[in-house]
């Protein structure tokens, strides 16, 4: 909500807007109620918009002056014709019970709309009175707000309304489909794990593993989809559960780097199911299709694909029919599957024909209950595992209900209950039609009423049916018996009452699941497409009719569906999609166990019932699994993910959802940055951690750039910025996000602070004492030259010395960079610049305008010399004073990055002339000592010349406007004469350090004759005596040091404690 003031008339009673509700200072009688407003109208329109207020103050007198809120669209002073109202604060309150707070009118009293991000249909989004609103409203000496000008407020940014609200204040016509979680989640889950196994390969798994190893595959399944189970449902119920399902909560809870990949895998894997089912639903037609015309219409494989395709096209219509026949025809679906169970369990204790004897089948017998028992592998795919591959698919049906959560009624409440609901009673009937069918069934026969046995013949006879009169010992031999377990994939048709039921049910199991399937998919993948990670697919995040549904979607299902239809292979497809699943299933489990472990505050889900190990637990079983199964299927799954996230991760999405990852990632930088504290700082570790005072970044990107080079996953580096006029107490939320955004898009690894003072001096000073967290604090400050020291105003000059000083005292390292064309770029921008920090270009001080958008800064990507390759130039390091070492340390850390690799290291000393060659000697070998890869030693000897005449007059003429020329006076009467310009220079100052002036003048000869094309000029930084040097003559010793270089300078100076060592310890 955007706040602020004008004035509109002072003869009139005072106003105040407050989003959208206009609030009038009236003699009403005091507040006793909600009653009608008059003024209030039935519709109002949302706005983020400027308030209005007389200068009049407001007062909050019981009796005599009430503050009354009106809409917008009504702002008009009430005249004598309306009847005076009492208070209405705001619309519709008297039917949501909305309450002042007790302390004032304006405060509002707890409500679930204030934590809303979304509004109601057809109502507005409400919000509570901000703090500006709060303090500045109602408070009669402040009508003005500090550092807003007359008839502002300091603004707030408005709320973004979400996709929900796009439409508030105009009520849909037609509202969509919502599910609970017995026709929403448990008949759904339930259905897509009923699928194609259940009816067409579990009594094949059942004759290969036998009973023991098929309830030990299905309780591992179980297992996995259970723990699974409780994940999803501590997630789903750690706040409100939107559109996109499992893709939502992996996304929302892990970030979007795990969510997106995981989204665009799973969706994916839900388009091949629909394959699955659609291949198993055409093997049963394929199969009906032959026993009753004799044949095939072109050939078994082909018949399937036929079938398939057609299949696949009339469950697409189903869909883009919309969520409410979907669900009509799940509803149908489950009561055809119930009554085939029914049927099956029935047909179980049926006395069996001879016709069905002869297929293998015999009722329940005890010896036949125990020959299943044990395994009888056969075939490739003989073997626990394979089993588990092909059988596991048809437990990921869980997710089923998840995927739709956009069209739950309550998610929150609906996905627990219906999704573990649903695992246990699927489970109870995998477990039981297992237990029946290897209990009533032989694994081979060969349906010849001809094999009976005679009571004579048993010598020769082979297989559990001899015991029962019936020999199939030809048929096992020769590996050609077509009915039994192991044989006939239709069993439970044939061994139920009415076989056409099971028909019926395997029908209503396999399309259920194709269709479910082919909904979630399209679903998933349309909440991953509105979020923008990946490019070229925002077509598929499309929604269209009251139930937004994705069509686009559906489309791009459907072609994927058939590209696996025509494999025609059951048994191929189902592995393909196991890894994908259990890759989901295991991101599920660690994103419940990543939030718990991380302790946030926002983990606080209303499902108690899971455990973070158990999560873990589930994690890790599923990897186990996803190798176990198909070793290379389970790398490409895991490539897959590990690509999207890198992609993800590269681009960095501006979203925030307020992950796991975040929390996670804030424990870790909290237990280290604690642990830091109890270790001695040692010279080995020492690392440059710079506090720069950048003002806004983008305003001396040279400057950032040069200090991000060599700080870059090396050490600290933080931009600060002083905020000093009249703008100083503004709120700089929205202007510190946009800088960090200008950071993060220049690939700067550094943090941004802003901090008010009432000059350049107090700002700085208070940045490097409160700046940091434990060890993680600055050492060294870096500033821009301050090349405008003789136009701008001396006070500010004499505040960036003082800057020096007051680092050193702090122990601070100095560093001043400059350049030829200066530091700051604020005026190609058309910005404003702090006056102290402002360089020789002069630019005059102006207000900056505060309304500059964030795109505006982030896109001002000005370039600068540091981001250039530097060749093969030479870094001039003139190391003229010990400062312990970060004047070779900088350099150093420099030439270990790219752009500076090829660039040579030159060390100037100052020596004498009969001792040139051991000072260089003795150089080198502290060099080597240092382990520097620096050869190049020069050593001065004409330092104590006298500089060139124009030179010293320069410097005379520089220092002209501060001195006192007070004639050698005494002490006494300079201390008067400069009581209010204390950086004024006195004759006698002026005259005892004339020879360092001069030796400053002389280096800077030096410099320009052996520097000239210099990639970098690295200068020790002098430093003067606070009590005895003022600060004009320093900033002139600055000045002529640095003068007239081509190249960028930097003066630097360490804190006179060892950074480098040659010791090990």
């Amino acid at each position: 909500m955007v706040v602020s003031i004008s004035d509109l008339n002072k003869d009139n009673a005072a106003a105040l807007q407050v989003g959208r509700f206009t609030v009038y200072k009236e003699s009403v009688s005091p507040y006793n109620g909600y009653t009608d407003d008059p003024r209030l109208g039935s519709t109002y329109h949302q706005h983020s918009s400027t308030v209005n207020v007389l200068n009049q103050p407001f007062t909050t007198e019981p009796q005599s002056n009430e503050l009354v809120m009106v809409p917008l669209e009504n702002r008009s002073s009430p005249t004598q014709e309306s009847p005076s109202p009492h208070p209405v604060l705001y619309l519709n309150a008297r039917q949501h019970h909305r309450r002042p707070s007790i302390y004032s009118t304006l405060d509002q009293v707890p409500h679930y709309a204030f934590y809303a991000n979304t509004a109601a249909p057809g109502k507005l989004k409400k919000s509570r009175p901000s703090l500006n609103v709060l303090r500045y409203a109602i408070d009669e000496s402040e009508r003005v707000p500090p550092g807003g000008s007359e008839g502002s407020f300091p603004q707030e940014t408005p709320d973004k309304p979400s996709d929900e609200e796009a439409n508030v204040g105009n009520k849909p016509k037609s509202q969509p489909v919502r599910f609970g979680w017995v026709k929403g989640v448990m008949i759904r889950c339930m259905l897509n794990i009923w699928g194609v196994i259940l009816y067409l390969r579990l009594p094949w798994i059942t004759a290969q593993a036998g009973i023991g190893l098929t309830w030990v595959i299905i309780l591992l399944s179980s297992l996995v989809t259970a723990i699974t189970g409780l994940s999803i449902s501590a997630i789903s119920t750690n706040g409100k559960v939107k559109a996109g399902g499992t893709y939502f909560l992996i996304s929302r809870s892990l970030g979007p780097e795990l969510g997106g990949s995981i989204g665009l895998i799973f969706a994916f894997a839900n388009a091949v199911a629909v394959a699955m089912h659609t291949v198993g639903f055409s093997e049963t037609v394929r199969d009906l299709i032959i026993e009753y015309s004799g044949g095939p219409i072109v050939d078994p494989i082909n018949d399937i694909r036929i079938i398939g395709v057609i299949t696949v096209v009339v469950l697409l219509g189903v869909c883009m029919a919309g969520m409410e026949w979907e669900s009509k025809a799940q509803i149908l679906f489950f009561v055809v599957i119930l009554i085939s169970f029914v049927n099956y369990f029935v047909g179980t204790v049926i006395p069996a024909t001879e016709e069905k004897q002869s297929k293998g089948f015999f009722n329940y017998k005890a010896d036949l209950f125990l020959s299943n028992m044990v395994p009888g592998w056969r075939g490739e795919d003989g073997s626990f595992f394979g089993m588990f591959s092909i059988f596991f698919p048809s437990a990921t049906g869980i997710l089923a209900g998840a995927n739709i959560s956009g069209d739950l009624k309550d998610p929150a409440v609906a996905i627990p209950r219906g999704t573990l609901m649903a695992i246990f009673w699927t489970t109870v009937s995998y477990l039981a039609i297992s237990a029946t069918i290897g209990s009533c069934m032989v694994r081979d026969a060969s349906a010849s009423l001809n094999d009976t046995l005679l009571s004579n013949e048993t010598a020769d006879c082979e297989g559990q049916a001899c015991s029962y009169g019936w020999n199939f010992t030809e048929c096992y031999r020769a590996g050609d018996c077509s009915q039994g377990l192991l044989n006939n994939y239709q069993t439970l048709s044939m061994v139920s009452g009415f076989g056409p039921l099971v028909t019926a049910g395997i029908f209503s199991a396999t399309l259920s699941s194709a269709l479910a399937c082919l909904v979630s998919a399209p679903k998933v993948f349309q909440c991953l497409c509105r979020d923008n990670l990946y490019p070229l697919i925002g077509v598929f995040g499309k929604g269209y009719g009251k139930n937004n549904e994705p069509m686009w979607g559906y489309v791009l299902t459907f072609f994927i569906a058939v590209a696996f239809i025509l494999i025609a292979e059951l048994n191929v497809i189902a592995p393909i999609i196991s890894n994908f699943f259990l890759c989901s299933y295991a991101l599920i489990n660690f994103s419940c166990f990543h939030a718990s472990v991380t302790n946030s505050p926002g983990w606080r889900p209303s499902f108690r019932y899971y455990s973070r190990w158990t999560a873990l637990f589930g994690a890790i079983i599923s990897l186990v699994i996803m190798f176990l199964l198909t070793w290379w299927a389970a790398l490409i799954a895991l490539g897959i993910v590990v690509f999207l996230l890198g992609y993800v991760t590269y681009k960095k999405p501006d979203i925030n959802w307020g992950s796991s990852m975040q929390a996670g990632t804030y424990n870790l930088a909290l237990s280290y940055s604690v642990s830091l504290t109890g270790v001695e700082d040692h010279v080995k570790n020492f690392r440059p951690q710079c506090l720069i005072l950048t003002g806004p970044p983008n305003f001396r990107p040279a400057l950032v750039d040069f200090v991000g080079t060599f700080t870059k996953n090396i050490g600290l580096m933080i931009c600060g910025n002083i905020i000093m006029g009249e703008g100083k107490n503004v709120q700089q939320e929205e202007r510190t996000s946009a800088e960090v955004k200008w950071l993060n898009k220049r690939k700067i690894r550094s943090f941004y602070t802003s901090l008010s003072g009432d000059n350049l001096r107090d700002g700085a000073r208070s940045l490097m004492q409160a700046t940091g967290l434990g060890k993680l604090k600055p050492n060294t400050l870096f500033m821009g030259f301050k090349g405008d020291w003789q136009e701008d105003l001396p006070q500010n000059m004499d505040d960036y010395i003082g800057t020096i000083h007051d680092a050193f005292d702090i122990n601070y390292g100095v560093c001043l960079l400059r350049l030829t064309e200066g530091l700051d770029v604020s005026t190609k921008m058309k910005a404003h610049v702090n006056p102290a920090f402002e360089d020789h270009e002069g630019t005059e001080t102006e207000e900056k305008a505060e309304n500059d958008s964030t795109e505006t800064i982030v896109d001002e990507q000005v370039s600068s010399i540091f981001q250039a390759k530097q060749g093969k130039k030479t870094i001039d390091l003139y190391w003229i004073s010990d400062d312990g070492g970060l004047t070779l340390l900088i350099p150093y850390l420099l030439t270990r990055k790219k752009r500076w690799r090829q660039c040579r290291v030159r060390v100037f000393i100052i020596g004498h002339q009969d001792t040139v060659e051991e000072e260089r000697k003795e150089m080198l070998s502290l060099l080597s000592q240092f382990r520097l890869d620096f050869h190049d030693v020069v050593v001065i000897i004409d330092s104590e010349q006298a500089p060139l005449s124009e030179n010293m007059k320069r410097f005379e003429d520089s220092t002209a406007p501060y001195r006192l020329n007070d004639g050698l006076r005494d002490e006494a009467t300079v201390r008067e004469l400069r009581k209010d310009c204390p950086w004024m220079i006195s004759d006698r100052e002026m005259e005892q350090l004339k020879q360092k002036s001069e030796r400053k003048i002389r280096l800077n000869e030096i410099i320009q004759e052996n520097s000239p094309e210099a990639a970098l000029i690295l200068v020790s930084l002098p430093v003067a005596n606070k009590d005895f040097c003022p600060s004009a003559l320093y900033m002139a010793w600055l000045d002529a040091l640095s003068h007239n270089l081509r190249c960028p300078t930097v003066l630097i100076r360490g804190n006179q404690q060892s950074v480098l060592t040659f010791y090990c310890q």
